[in-house]
C-alpha cells in the first residue's frame, strides 16, 4: 500500500488550518500536503508539524488570486515578475518547512492570449524554477488540471505536461499526476502510470465523478494502488479530495483498499 498524505486544504476543513495537522496524524496519515500555506507564518506551521511528528511533503507555488479563480501564473506573459517573486516566497517556505516538492501550476490562458507566447513564457518560468529548486534540494512538479473543472487551464492533460517537461532544457522536473484529473480527461490511468512512473514525482487521488474519497466513484483504486506499488513508486500519494460527508466518516476507504 502506498504512503498517504492528507491534503489539509481539502480535508479536516471544519478545523482551523494548523489544527488540521494534528487531526491528520490522529486519523492515521503519514504526512500532510497543502495547496497554499502562505496565510500562515512558516514558523507556526513548523511548530504544528513538530507537535504532530508529521512531515509536509508538498505545497504549491503562489497561484495568483485563487479566490477569483486564478490557478497559477507560470504561463501568463504579463506577470513574469510576479511569478518569480512568488518563487522566492515558495522556496523560503519550503526550506523552513522541509518540503521537498513544489507544484508549479501553469495557469489559465486569458482570452485572446497567444498560446505560443504563453508556452514560451511557461517553459522559461518553469525552467528557472526547476534550476533554483534543484540547488535547494527540492523537486519541481508540474500538475495538469482538467479543463472541465478549470476551463482554459493551460496544461489540461498529462501528455501536455510531459511535453513541456521535455522542452525544459537541463531542468529537473517531474509530473504531478492526480488520478482524478486524469480520469476527467479520459486518460487510461493504468497506461499513464506504467508508461511514465519514472517521470512522476507526486501522485494525488480523488474519485470520479464528484471528486470525493476513493470508493465513491468509478476509478478502480484498489487495482491502481496495487499497480503503483508494483511499479516501485517511492513517493507519497496525496489525498486531495472533497469528503462526501466529514473527513473522518469517509476514511474507511483506506482499510478497504488493503
Amino acid at each position: 500500500m502506498p504512503r498517504f498524505a492528507a491534503n489539509i486544504s481539502m480535508l479536516f476543513t471544519q478545523l482551523p488550518f494548523l489544527e488540521r495537522i494534528g487531526a491528520a496524524k490522529r486519523a492515521g496519515f503519514g504526512a500532510i500536503e497543502c495547496q497554499f500555506p502562505y496565510d500562515h507564518a512558516p514558523e507556526a506551521i513548523v511548530a504544528a508539524l513538530k507537535a504532530a511528528e508529521l512531515p509536509m511533503v508538498l505545497h504549491n507555488l503562489p497561484g495568483g488570486n485563487t479566490l477569483a479563480g486564478e490557478r497559477g501564473l507560470a504561463c501568463l506573459t504579463n506577470r513574469v515578475a510576479e511569478f518569480r517573486a512568488g518563487l522566492d516566497i515558495a522556496l523560503h517556505y519550503a526550506q523552513i518547512l522541509g518540503v521537498k516538492a513544489l507544484n508549479g501550476l501553469a495557469g489559465i490562458l486569458p482570452p485572446g492570449a497567444d498560446p505560443l507566447q504563453a508556452r514560451t513564457v511557461l517553459i522559461d518560468n518553469l525552467t528557472l524554477a526547476a534550476r533554483m529548486m534543484r540547488e535547494a534540494g527540492i523537486t519541481l512538479v508540474i500538475e495538469p488540471l482538467n479543463n472541465l473543472d478549470t476551463p482554459r487551464f493551460f496544461l489540461p492533460t498529462a501528455a501536455e505536461a510531459l511535453a513541456v517537461m521535455a522542452a525544459m532544457p537541463d531542468a529537473h522536473a517531474r509530473l504531478q499526476y492526480d488520478l482524478y484529473h486524469g480520469a476527467m480527461m479520459g486518460d487510461d490511468l493504468h497506461a499513464v502510470l506504467a508508461d511514465n512512473i519514472g517521470k512522476i514525482g507526486h501522485i494525488q487521488i480523488a474519485d470520479h465523478p464528484g471528486r470525493h474519497e476513493p470508493g465513491t466513484g468509478m476509478i478502480p483504486f484498489k487495482a491502481l494502488l496495487a499497480q503503483i506499488d508494483a511499479l516501485g513508486y517511492q513517493g507519497w500519494v496525496g489525498c486531495e479530495y472533497l469528503p462526501a460527508a466529514s473527513t473522518l466518516a469517509g476514511l474507511g476507504w483506506m482499510s478497504a483498499m488493503r
